[in-house]
């Protein structure tokens, strides 16, 4: 729990002195400790999740576009595993398999795409 005031800027970047009795936040984990007294440092001790490349492919589909002479484009971001050219991917519910042609972002060629990319394929 971090208390702010977003229309007075209260406790966001700076400790505020307008909320005295808030002593600050503190978080234990295996990694460390973290602790702070105002968002900023709060968002800073996030730690970012694990994105295994060694495990299964999972891939959310964000959209599906359907581009004249290209054919249909899956979008998504990878969130484990590594998706490349000549993979063959199961669609689910829809129970539908294909090979990946090719992997793009932002109309960039790649040679795989790794978790946290959000790529076309």
């Amino acid at each position: 729990f971090v208390p702010i005031s977003g229309w007075h800027g209260y406790n966001m970047l700076e400790p505020s002195t307008k909320m005295p009795w808030f002593k600050g936040w503190l978080v234990e984990r295996k990694e460390g400790k973290g602790e702070g007294k105002c968002l900023i440092e709060a968002l800073d001790a996030i730690l970012p999740p694990a994105r295994p490349t060694d495990k299964a492919l999972r891939l959310p589909l964000q959209d599906v576009y359907k581009i004249g002479g290209i054919g249909t484009v899956p979008v998504g971001r990878v969130e484990t595993g590594i998706l490349k050219p000549g993979t063959i991917v199961f669609f689910v519910p829809a129970n539908i398999t294909t090979e990946v042609k090719t992997v793009e972002m932002h109309h960039d060629p790649l040679q795989q795409a790794v978790p946290a990319h959000s790529d076309g394929f």
